[in-house]
């Protein structure tokens, strides 16, 4: 890899695989507010920042099927989350994940507005029978919509939390092991000026 290694292998591996600050600023989508993609402080990993691009990556994910990450994107900026990181969180819903999240969020959707219990399980049939398949139909990818959006909301809260404690644990493991490594060189000069 070209450059200099970053402090992180999160980081390296995020400008590893996402395009630039330039390349996604002359997207023709994004043309219009490419100045603000140039911003420094949208492209930087700071403990505020990276919570902010989780829970926006999968927010965005979830609750839009196409162009999730032109939306998280546009939502990193008024945010000022990490750009880059909200955009490739986004990949936690694509193409060959999509049924499984299409059966989870119909089963979320169903727990959530508990349909059968309201309804019951006999009279729930017979209104589906009753109102033909084109209504179950709809009435499936309602209760589908509507577990995307629980997906959305509960995947951003879960993920911003997450990323929040991942980041200090981080940063806290990468204090440890500085001083550690200063103790150690205080340790031999001492060894060396006392002998």
């Amino acid at each position: 890899m070209s450059g200099p290694r970053s402090k992180t292998w999160l980081s390296d591996l995020i400008r590893k695989h996402m395009p630039t600050r330039e390349e996604m600023a002359s997207n023709r989508y994004l043309r219009p507010i490419a100045h603000r993609f140039l911003s420094p402080e949208l492209w930087r990993f700071t403990r505020r920042s990276v919570p902010r691009g989780v829970a926006l990556g999968l927010f965005a994910a979830f609750i839009v099927p196409l162009g999730q990450i032109f939306l998280a994107a546009f939502l990193a900026l008024p945010a000022r989350a990490n750009v880059p990181l909200s955009a490739l969180v986004t990949f936690v819903t694509n193409p060959f994940t999509l049924p499984f999240w299409l059966v989870v969020a119909n089963r979320v959707g169903e727990l959530t507005l508990n349909i059968d219990a309201t309804l019951g399980a006999g009279a729930a049939n017979t209104l589906a029978e009753d109102s033909g398949v084109l209504a179950r139909w709809l009435e499936v990818g309602g209760v589908t919509a509507f577990g995307f959006v629980v997906l959305a909301v509960v995947s951003a809260a879960l993920g911003y939390l997450i990323a929040g404690f991942g980041w200090r644990y981080i940063v806290a493991h990468k204090r440890r092991k500085r001083l550690v490594k200063m103790e150690q060189r205080l340790v031999e000069r001492l060894k060396e000026h006392g002998q």
